[in-house]
């Protein structure tokens, strides 16, 4: 062989690139379950929980965001080893009426979703705008129709539209850093895990335990089994586990880091602000602090947000209802259904931001169905075969999960009570 002649053995410069190419190919999936964390839910908590208390509770985000890596992770294996969504397997193993019946719960979590996100978007036009969060409802419905109708001409073409809302995300919430400096000694400081208070601690509870959503949960091992379809192959599979491993770890690292980064701004520029307790006030008050400019990109953010989460929310709710009652509707017609509710609280003039509020906590009594059947099937050979979760993976999935139920039960105990 001489020397000018390429090298194909494993680890050459050849080999190299076409493994690094064909690996970047199986990424997707996980960036349209990371919507969900980075929905209009999100921000407004962010944002208060940085101009009320700086970079006190950055730690929080931090733990979510290593918490979703774990939950994110076992949804989409389960997908790819037994070539079905927890949907699908959770209607198998149930009786008729106990199939109803969660199915039930999980509807209602997905209209609290959408209601959430329609609420958002709203929101967002009327900074934008200044049009009626009516009519801003009903713009983001339009829109997120239009989204969902990709979904039919193949799920790559739906997940470059979802990656390309993500990145305007990411530059609506992020450009304010640009002209906002950090205490960088107070941002690290920020991880080390303590609070300042009961409203910190109530604070805290709703940014932890309503972070991982019940349809993300449901809708990954969706999303990963109908990309990369089922295979037998245990070296195809190993393959795939792989790539959803990087998959995860790098959709949910940029969501965690969009986070993270609405926190140092509001901790940066927004301390002691008035009014940041809401998603309109807040924004406000970064045009005020921070220029027209940032405000606007910030309004292009939330919208995106709007728009991309109500949309994966749509599609979460239709796989959920395919896999537990077996029944498929058409997904525009779906859309429009699970809108209503998002319509007439905007018709009735209901406060948007305690919407919000109370969404989450619906939210919260969902996610123990999602996430302990999740743990539990990964766990099981007889579901998961040789793929069962290892010892340390099992634990890391058992706290977890309690983790998160348990702060969603104070969540809604604090938020009934009223502490």
């Amino acid at each position: 062989m001489s020397a000018s002649e390429p090298i194909t053995s494993t680890g050459s410069p050849v080999q190299a690139p076409r493994a690094a190419r064909s690996l970047f190919r199986l990424l997707g999936p996980a960036f349209v379950a990371a919507i969900a964390y980075v929905d209009p839910g999100n921000v407004a908590a962010n944002l208060s929980a940085g101009a009320k208390y700086g970079y006190l509770l950055i730690w929080v985000l931090v733990l979510a965001n290593a918490m979703a890596v774990i939950v994110q992770y076992l949804s989409a294996k389960l997908g790819l080893v037994t070539g079905r969504s927890l949907p699908e397997i959770l209607g198998d193993r149930m009786p008729r009426t106990g199939r109803f019946l969660f199915w039930v719960q999980a509807e209602l979590v997905a209209v609290a979703t959408d209601l959430a996100e329609v609420i958002g978007g709203a929101l967002a036009l009327a900074i934008l705008f200044d049009l009626p969060l009516l009519l801003g409802g009903i713009i983001v419905g339009a829109v997120s129709m239009g989204i969902l109708a990709l979904q039919r001409t193949g799920q790559r073409r739906f997940e470059r539209v979802i990656v390309g809302f993500l990145a305007v995300i990411t530059i609506g919430f992020v450009a304010g850093l640009i002209v906002s400096p950090l205490d960088w000694g107070g941002a690290a400081a920020g991880l080390v895990p303590r609070f300042a208070g009961t409203e910190t601690v109530i604070l805290a509870a709703s940014m932890l335990g309503a972070t991982v959503m019940p349809h993300a949960i449901y809708l990954h091992s969706s999303l990963a089994r109908d990309r990369h379809g089922f295979s037998a192959d245990p070296v195809r599979v190993s393959e795939l586990l792989r790539a959803t491993k990087l998959d995860v770890a790098l959709a949910l690292v940029l969501a965690g880091g969009v986070n993270i980064a609405m926190l140092l701004l509001a901790a940066s520029s927004l301390s002691g602000v008035e009014g940041t307790d809401t998603i309109d006030g807040a924004a406000a008050a970064i045009t005020d602090h921070l220029g027209p400019a940032i405000g606007v990109i910030f309004g292009i953010g939330l919208l995106a947000s709007g728009l991309a989460s109500t949309s994966v929310g749509a599609y979460a709710g239709a796989e959920i209802m395919g896999g537990l009652i077996r029944a498929r509707i058409p997904l525009v017609l779906r859309r429009l259904i699970t809108l209503l509710p998002a319509l007439l609280l905007l018709w009735l003039g209901i406060d948007p931001t305690q919407a919000l509020v109370l969404s989450q906590v619906a939210l919260s009594f969902g996610i123990p169905f999602a996430i302990i059947p999740l743990i539990w099937l990964t766990s099981r050979r007889a579901v998961m075969g040789d793929r069962a979760n290892g010892l340390p993976l099992r634990i890391a999935g058992i706290v977890t999960a309690v983790l998160i139920v348990s702060l969603n039960i104070v969540l809604i105990v604090l938020t009934a009570t009223g502490g």
